[in-house]
């Protein structure tokens, strides 16, 4: 594949930069795209053609992204976090259009993970459920978009469930909480954990990010898995379904 690296200098677009440029990988780059030091400085820059675009940047340039991929009928990777409302709209009305994978976390494992909780949930509707996340300090969106994902998987199981972000003050734990608690410090790639517990019995699902090339490596995954497929909005559980 000859593939766009959109957020080509920030922690993730170098490392998938760098993967794509190795010999083994089998793909090349058609474009490094950063607002500074980058080989173009927009998508608007860049006149040659694409296999897939795969985006490290920001929630931020979901916009600007999603018009120029459709308009160039190229196919487009979102592996950012932390959008609105108003920029996941935009995300689906792109994915009518043109194969759009749009995942909070690229990795396999994550998705193992979720599938995982949700199955367990279903089996203990009484139990109290807790998620806890782990990333580094610098990370901006709390909670993190992979705790949101595992939360709306368990509600899949428990479709009344009201998520409780950050649980502070007093009072009791209450019936169909799901909670989500964020911790922040140093270079934490990321981990994520879910405790399912019915006071007789605990169920404790955790997964840890060893390095973040397993990221790059799901995103390449996720754009191989989009080459010839028709219009749509694609997730992890497409991309491990398929095998």
């Amino acid at each position: 594949m000859n593939i766009i690296v959109h957020g080509c200098t920030g922690r993730m677009g170098t490392i998938l930069t760098e993967l794509i440029q190795t010999p083994e990988s089998g793909h090349t780059l058609a474009a490094g795209i950063a607002p500074s030091a980058g080989q173009y400085t927009a998508l608007e820059t860049y006149k040659g053609k694409a296999d897939c675009v795969i985006d490290f940047s920001s929630h931020t340039a979901t916009a600007a992204l999603t018009a120029w991929c459709v308009w160039h009928e190229i196919p487009l990777v979102i592996a950012t976090t932390g959008q609105t409302e108003e920029e996941k709209s935009l995300i689906h009305a792109a994915g009518k259009q043109i194969p759009l994978f749009f995942a909070a976390n690229m990795s396999i494992g994550v998705a193992v993970l979720s599938s995982l909780a949700r199955q367990a949930a279903a089996m203990f509707p009484e139990a109290d459920i807790e998620i806890i996340e782990r990333h580094h300090n610098q990370k901006q969106d709390i909670p993190s978009g992979t705790a949101l994902l595992l939360a709306s998987s368990l509600r899949q199981a428990r479709p009344e469930a009201e998520l409780v972000i950050g649980r502070h003050e007093n009072g009791k734990r209450v019936k169909n909480e799901i909670g989500i608690h964020s911790l922040r410090y140093g270079n934490e790639v990321g981990t994520h954990e879910i405790i399912i517990s019915d006071g007789s019995e605990t169920i404790t699902l955790k997964h840890e990010a060893e390095n973040r090339s397993l990221f790059a490596r799901g995103a390449l995954a996720a754009a191989a898995f989009l080459q010839g497929k028709e219009p749509g909005l694609y997730t992890m559980t497409d991309l491990v379904a398929a095998g």
